[in-house]
Order: C-alpha cells, then sequence, then structure tokens
C-alpha cells in the first residue's frame, strides 16, 4: 500500500477522474436516451447496471485498445453500429404491455449502452491508459470513481429530456456525430483523412444529419400509421 502516499499516485487518480468526467458526456447521452421509456424504477435499475458494466468493458478495452485500433474496418464497423444505435434511440417507439416486456426493454436498454460504450470508449481508453502509466491499481480505482459520475449525468439527462424533448434529439445527433467520426478515424482511412482534415468534420456532420434525418422520418411515418 505503499503507492497510496506517493504524489504520483494521487496525481494520476485526478488526472484519470478529470478525464472522465470530460469523456462521459457522450455515454451519459447514450445512457439517458437508452433508459428513458422505462419505468422509473427500472431507469435506476439500467443506469445502474449499465454504468458498472461499461466501466469494467472499458478497464478490458484498455489492455487491448491500442491493439484494436491498429485493426483495419474495426472503426469502420463500429461507427455504423452507432450511427444504427442513435437511430434506433430516435426512432424507437416505446414499449407497452406486461412485465415480461418491461424486462426486455430494460434488457435492450442495457444491451444498447454496453454496445455503444465499447464502441465510443475506443478513443477514450488510450488517454485514461496514459494518465494511469500503466498502473492498474490506479486504473480500477479511478474508473470505479467515476461510475457515480456518469450515473448522476445520466439522471440529469433523463430528467432534462423529459422537461425539453429537443435534447432526445440532440444527444441523437451527437451519437451519429460521433458515429461518423469513429468510421473517419479507422487504420484503413487513416492516410487519406490525414490529407484531408476537413473529411474528419464531414463525416462527423454527415453522421449527425443521417441520425436525425431518418429516425425523424420514421417517427413521421409512425404517427402517420397510428
Amino acid at each position: 500500500m505503499e503507492f497510496l502516499s506517493s504524489a504520483d499516485f494521487w496525481i494520476g487518480l485526478v488526472k484519470i477522474i478529470w478525464i472522465n468526467i470530460i469523456l462521459s458526456g457522450d455515454n451519459a447521452v447514450v445512457i439517458a436516451l437508452a433508459a428513458r421509456s422505462l419505468p422509473p424504477a427500472q431507469q435506476r435499475q439500467a443506469i445502474l447496471f449499465g454504468s458498472g458494466a461499461a466501466v469494467v468493458l472499458r478497464i478490458v478495452l484498455t489492455v487491448v485498445a491500442a491493439w484494436l485500433l491498429e485493426l483495419s474496418y474495426l472503426q469502420i464497423i463500429g461507427g455504423i453500429l452507432l450511427l444504427w444505435i442513435g437511430y434506433q434511440l430516435l426512432a424507437g417507439h416505446e414499449e407497452e404491455g406486461g412485465d415480461s416486456k418491461e424486462g426486455g426493454g430494460m434488457m435492450a436498454a442495457i444491451r444498447t449502452i454496453l454496445i455503444a460504450d465499447i464502441v465510443m470508449s475506443l478513443d477514450n481508453v488510450i488517454a485514461v491508459a496514459a494518465a494511469a502509466g500503466g498502473n492498474m491499481v490506479l486504473l480500477i480505482l479511478g474508473l470505479a470513481i467515476s461510475i457515480p459520475l456518469v450515473i448522476f449525468g445520466s439522471t440529469l439527462m433523463i430528467k432534462l429530456m423529459e422537461r425539453f424533448p429537443i435534447i432526445v434529439t440532440l444527444g441523437a445527433a451527437l451519437i451519429g456525430w460521433v458515429g461518423g467520426e469513429t468510421i473517419v478515424n479507422d487504420n484503413a482511412l487513416r492516410e487519406f483523412a490525414s490529407a484531408n482534415p476537413w473529411l474528419h468534420y464531414v463525416a462527423a456532420a454527415a453522421g449527425a444529419v443521417l441520425v436525425v434525418g431518418v429516425g425523424k422520418m420514421m417517427q413521421a411515418r409512425g404517427n402517420k400509421a397510428a
């Protein structure tokens, strides 16, 4: 336990917590979007389980992220998956029915949270790993402390979404933006993207527009059919 008296340990811990505060905003949006249509009790469960499992996944990803980011087409697939998740969260209709459907809704929300977090965390965990400096205790402790931050952020976002529905659209646009960024950051496109810096912003904006445009169109069709 000598490391607890080390200034480097505490500086590293503060760095990791600060990085997680900055980088957890988009994750909080995903969790809030996925859980917003659940009953209040299930919202709390989905946020708690989703956030906890997401942090565990981040720890695992930190070990293999540098290797994964070198694989061609992996981020393209992940980015497309994020675009699909953003569309589903915007256009999806609330489930109605008995307990089994409610349970299925919660599991679907947790599954969405985990899939989105895996894709969105590939770049983020590199920064966390660098701050940890190879200290696994520091890494796990820092990420564990970040759980309440994500839970608080998600709970706050759900309350804001209930009061200001436009935030749902903005949240879906954010997921689309990250999806577009993820695609263009793929190893297979790195040289082309480096030679054309504008592509980064065009791809991100295109992702946001695609998610919101298609999602709103499907929402309108569903309302008309209803």
